[in-house]
This record gives C-alpha cells, sequence and structure tokens, in this order.
C-alpha cells in the first residue's frame, strides 16, 4: 500500500523535479492530507505554496486559495500549468465572461487549484456557485492580513471564516503567513475558526541571504546605489524607498546614468504600475524602485539583491520585503541605508496612522503603541553592532545556535559569517556624560517634551520657544552645546533602543524614562556607544565568507566558461519564455540553470536528476536546453 507521505514525495519530483521537501513542508502536507488544520509561520522563499499545490493533485475535490496578491495569482498559474498542474482564478483584471468561463470549468472539474480575492467572498453569486463544488481544502495565503494587529490588515479577510462556515461540507483549512508575531497567530486561529490546528514554526534564518547595515546621509545613498547597481548590472535587484516621491528620484537617478530601471508606486496608474512589473518579472528590466507597494505579489526568484533605501516600519515589514531576494537559494545581500532622519520620517508616519473603521478607540491606541515598539525594535536592528543574523532569531523567539557549520567556521562561534557586523570591527565611544545629562534634562523638564525640544535644551538653543517656555532656565540648558545635534541625538536614540528612555505613541511623541532608567542613578553608571569598521570583504560581493554554502557555486565563479555557458542558457530560457508569454523564471529558476552547468545532461536520464526539472517541464522544453548545452560543447 502507497503511503500518503509516499505519494506526496513521488508528486513533489513528478511535477516540481525535487527529491525532498524542505524545513517544514512535509509535516504541512501530511495535515493537509490527513484533514487537520494547520498554521503555517515560514519565511518568504521557504515554498509555503508547495505545501496545499501537492495535496491538491492527490486529494479529490478542488482546492481554493484565498490570496490578496492580484498581480502574482496570473505568474502562479502559469507557474503550476508550466509543471502540469490545472489552475485557474478569479479576479477583477478579468472581464464578467472570463470569470463566468472559469467558474463554468471549475463546476465540470477542470481544475486542482482555484485563486480567489478575499474580496470575492462578498457576493453571493461567487459563494453560491462554490456551495455546489466539492472543496477539499481552503488555503488562505498571507494570513496575518486577517488581525488588525497585522501590518498588513485587509477587512475583506474577516469574511473568509463566514464562507468557510456556509459550506455544505466543512474543508480543511491551512493558513499560511511569513510573519506572525504570537498575537497575530491568535488572531488567525480564532477569526478562521481553525479547528484543534497544526502550527508550523520554521527557522525564520535564511543563510544564503548576507544582511549588510550601512548608516550614511541621505546625500550619500544615492550615490552608493547608483555604484552598486552598477557593479551588478547583469543581476535582478529590487530597491525600496519609503516615499513616492524617493521613488521616483532615485528611478529617475539610475534612468539618467544608463540603468533601465522601472519604477513603481500607488501615484502610478493601474497599467504604469502592471507594465514595470511585467518588465521586471521578463527580465526586460534588471531593477525596479518602488514603495512598499510592490514585491508581495512578486515570485521571481532570481532576485539577487534587495537595497532599502530608508529604515521600514518594523522587523516583519523589512524581512519580508528583504527576503524577496535569493528565493532560489543563491547567495543574494540585502543592504539597509538608514539615518536619523529616517527614524523621524518613520515616526511621523507612526503619527499618523493606527487607526480603523473596526477599531475602538482603545484598540487603536493598543495598535499604535505596538507599532512604536515594532519601530523600537526596527531601530534597535540598525544600531546593533551584534549579528544581524541573530538580532533578527532573537527578535522572532527562535534559537541564535542554528546556523549552519560553514556558517559558523567562516568566523567564530560568536559569528555568522555573514552579515555586516560580524565582517567588521567594533570600536567604541565613551558618551557617559552626554548620556548622565540627557536623563537630567528628561527629569527636569518631568518627561513633558519631545526628542527635539531636549535636544535644543541641550545645546541651549535661543529659540522663541524655548524662552517663552522658560526652558532656558532648566540646569541642563546648554550642557552639550559644544555637541552636535547629530551627536545628542545619535545618544538619545541609542538610550531609547537600550529602554534607558522611550518614546510615547501617538501625534505628539514624549521622551520617557523606560524600563531601565533607574541605573542612570547608579554611582557607577557607564555608557558606551559602539561602532562598526568595516573589514575588507573576501569572496564575492554577495555573500563574503570563507566558506561558500554550494562549493558548486564557487566551481562555477572560478570557471570563466562555465559562467559563459550559464549566461547561454539563461538566452534560451530568456527566449522560450517570451514565446510562451511567461516570466523566465517559471520555465526554469537560477539554481535549476547552475545544476545544468554542474551536470552537463545530454539526454533525459541526466537531465531529470538536475534540480527543479519534472516530467512536465522535461517534456516542454528539456531537449532545448540539452541542445543547447551540446552545442555549446562543441565550440
Amino acid at each position: 500500500m502507497v503511503t500518503d507521505e509516499a505519494q506526496a514525495q513521488s508528486a513533489l519530483h513528478r511535477y516540481f523535479g525535487y527529491d525532498s521537501f524542505r524545513q517544514g513542508q512535509a509535516g504541512v502536507v501530511s495535515a493537509i492530507m490527513n484533514g487537520r488544520d494547520s498554521l503555517s509561520v515560514m519565511p518568504t522563499g521557504a515554498g509555503k505554496s508547495v505545501c496545499y499545490q501537492i495535496p491538491s493533485v492527490l486529494l479529490p475535490g478542488l482546492t481554493v486559495v484565498i490570496s490578496p496578491l492580484l498581480s502574482l495569482m496570473r505568474d502562479q498559474v502559469d507557474a503550476l500549468d508550466d509543471v502540469g498542474i490545472s489552475a485557474a482564478f478569479l479576479n477583477s483584471t478579468q472581464t464578467v465572461d472570463e470569470q463566468r468561463e472559469v467558474l463554468a470549468k471549475a463546476c465540470n472539474h477542470a481544475y486542482h487549484l482555484l485563486y480567489v480575492a478575499p474580496e470575492r467572498l462578498a457576493e453571493p453569486f461567487f459563494v453560491a456557485t462554490l456551495r455546489r463544488l466539492q472543496i477539499s481544502v481552503v488555503a488562505v495565503d498571507e494570513a496575518h492580513c486577517i488581525s488588525q494587529w497585522g501590518q498588513d490588515f485587509r477587512p475583506a479577510y474577516l469574511d473568509i471564516g463566514t464562507f468557510i462556515a456556509a459550506l455544505p461540507h466543512r474543508p480543511t483549512v491551512a493558513a499560511f503567513t511569513a510573519t506572525a508575531t504570537a498575537k497575530v497567530q491568535e488572531d488567525i486561529v480564532r477569526i478562521l475558526h481553525l479547528h484543534d490546528p497544526q502550527l508550523t514554526v520554521t527557522d525564520c534564518d535564511r543563510p544564503n541571504l548576507f544582511l549588510d547595515v550601512r548608516r550614511m546621509a541621505k546625500s550619500e545613498k544615492e550615490a552608493w546605489i547608483l555604484r552598486y547597481v552598477s557593479e551588478h548590472a547583469d543581476e535582478s535587484g529590487i530597491i525600496y524607498c519609503a516615499t513616492r516621491k524617493e521613488t521616483d528620484a532615485v528611478a529617475d537617478a539610475l534612468q539618467a546614468h544608463g540603468v533601465n530601471a522601472a519604477c513603481y508606486h500607488a501615484g502610478l496608474s493601474h497599467e504604469e504600475r502592471r507594465e514595470s512589473q511585467r518588465a521586471f518579472v521578463n527580465d526586460d528590466v534588471q531593477v525596479v524602485v518602488a514603495t512598499n507597494a510592490f514585491g508581495m505579489g512578486i515570485d521571481k526568484s532570481n532576485v539577487r539583491y534587495v537595497i532599502h533605501h530608508n529604515m521600514p516600519e518594523s522587523i516583519e515589514a523589512y524581512y519580508q520585503e528583504a527576503g524577496r531576494a535569493g528565493r532560489d537559494g543563491e547567495d543574494s545581500r540585502c543592504t539597509l541605508l538608514w539615518n536619523e532622519s529616517d527614524i523621524v520620517l518613520r515616526r511621523r508616519f507612526l503619527e499618523s496612522g493606527g487607526l480603523n473603521d473596526h477599531m475602538t478607540p482603545e484598540e487603536g491606541q493598543q495598535v499604535q503603541q505596538t507599532r512604536n515598539r515594532l519601530l523600537q525594535s526596527m531601530i534597535g536592528y540598525c544600531r546593533t553592532v551584534n549579528c544581524l543574523h541573530r538580532y533578527i532569531l532573537h527578535y522572532f523567539g527562535q534559537s541564535i545556535d542554528k546556523f549552519n557549520e560553514q556558517s559558523v567556521q567562516a568566523q567564530s562561534a560568536h559569528s555568522c559569517g555573514h552579515c555586516s557586523n560580524c565582517m567588521s570591527t567594533i570600536t567604541s565611544d565613551d558618551v557617559t556624560t552626554m548620556a548622565l545629562a540627557i536623563g537630567r534634562c528628561v527629569s527636569a523638564i518631568n518627561q513633558r517634551y519631545g526628542m527635539s525640544m531636549v535636544v535644543r535644551i541641550l545645546r541651549g538653543s535661543q529659540s522663541r520657544q524655548i524662552l517663552q517656555s522658560g526652558l532656558n532656565a532648566v540646569p541642563q540648558f546648554g550642557a552639550l552645546r559644544e555637541c552636535s545635534e547629530a551627536a545628542v541625538r545619535d545618544v538619545l536614540n541609542q538610550m531609547t533602543v537600550d529602554d534607558l528612555l522611550a518614546v510615547t505613541p501617538g501625534r505628539m511623541p514624549i521622551v520617557i524614562f523606560g524600563s531601565k532608567a533607574a541605573s542612570l542613578a547608579s554611582s557607577d553608571f557607564h555608557y558606551e556607544i559602539k561602532h562598526r569598521e568595516r573589514r575588507k570583504a573576501a569572496g564575492n560581493s554577495h555573500s563574503p565568507r570563507a566558506a561558500s554554502l554550494r562549493d558548486e557555486q564557487d566551481e562555477i565563479d572560478d570557471n570563466p566558461m562555465d559562467e559563459e555557458l550559464f549566461q547561454c542558457l539563461r538566452g534560451v530560457r530568456k527566449r522560450i519564455a517570451s514565446e510562451m508569454g511567461k516570466p523566465p523564471y517559471i520555465v526554469f529558476s537560477d539554481r535549476s540553470l547552475r545544476d545544468m552547468v554542474r551536470l552537463r545532461p545530454m539526454d533525459k536520464e541526466s537531465m531529470m536528476q538536475v534540480n527543479g526539472v519534472g516530467e512536465h517541464k522535461w517534456q516542454s522544453y528539456g531537449q532545448q536546453f540539452i541542445d543547447a548545452i551540446a552545442e555549446y560543447a562543441k565550440r
């Protein structure tokens, strides 16, 4: 008798060309196959979709996938079609006739999977049609959107539980998200009415990502980005900016220097955004400059770098956006550029948000407080001199001892070897006097003013507001007049990260004492700010480690002939994709092409050993790649 596990393993190889499941996938597939509800928290690129796609071809009936990502639906359906799995989508980009045709085919059992937007669940005709179908699984993608505590709350997600309850036979419900705090996880389980769900939280560490944090003035960011993009002209990258204005400015600067860059933000028309996305996923442009409106709908696996022009609002947001890099497992780089003005900007954004129609004023205040804490953790990531990978693991409550042996031996037992902090020399400045002056000033003004006012008092500002308020009489007035404003803000912000001070949320943020403020009164109080001094990196520019995660990748990098064959295969992939009207990564990932370069397959048997080559892909165009490899060998 063939077990569910054996069936799933066979389907994985047949359709996707993989020999084994990734971490966490097998358990989730097993739960769905056995009819148990589940909640899976897996990082971007961990293969969440495979967890419900494999059961969809093994179970009777239809798998309904609820996703907010309209732009991703078509790509996912194309990718499934490419491996021989029948799927369709329903969303607002289709005409009424097209939607009716999809529903009619669904009623005739033409599909394994049907992708729908959550807003569709409010339409009586749609719900009535689905009630007539045999639905075996409802998969809820981006499930954190159901929680008002999450960063991407979507009110339409609140209707999912009602929709499931209205079905004549309750299907298995599987919820997926890349990031979710304990509170958000509780909301997902409660609002979706999950029955005794299996909770799967996989290791969120992405060892193929080199994490890089660089503090630099706003005037320096553009030049740094231009230099980096120019040095990696043949690679795909995403540059995130905080505002539309900055997005346009960075895109214009790149284009002015001959970089074929696309722009993406909510201020552009739907057609302009769709064209930017199409050009990027089809490799017609290598770089897209975007606000955070871009990325969730992108399944492009060969993004080699993600650059943040500004500091994001939370670790969750940052890691989800940075996680768009290296989804194929290849070494990639995530660089965050920041300065103190980014903190000011994020606090301003925080002041103007927080409430929505589904919250009471008390809940809105709680959400603002939560987001303020999230921002403080993001500031801490920017300012820490410790390992960046360990910082993120600790933030998500995971073990900090999960680095593989190769990563550890690259530096030491206390260093990951693949982040900018672990590749830097640490220096420190004694700022005890400044910290004490700041603490005494906050006390003297009774914790009633914001950060800018504290800085002005300490630097002895003669502004009208200072004089009219009598703040020039504060004992600490002018105590740090010899220090620059940036230096005082630097210490003040670090004190908030270390919980000596705190900043209240709301429209008028105030500096107050933090949970560790009592140490300021200690006679042996000592305070330092640590700085990073970069060492010259060894190895490739994405991941300067002594030991690569993939020996075969090193071999390719060292052999220009192999790199030439890789580029040749990329050309074949691009031609096939253009003929089929699909993104190149759907044909084969960069990882599959690298594997072809390493194995040099000359027949079906050897081609089927390539990572990502399943039966359907072999039949579709495997021979074309074998022919290209054979032709290259004749040169």
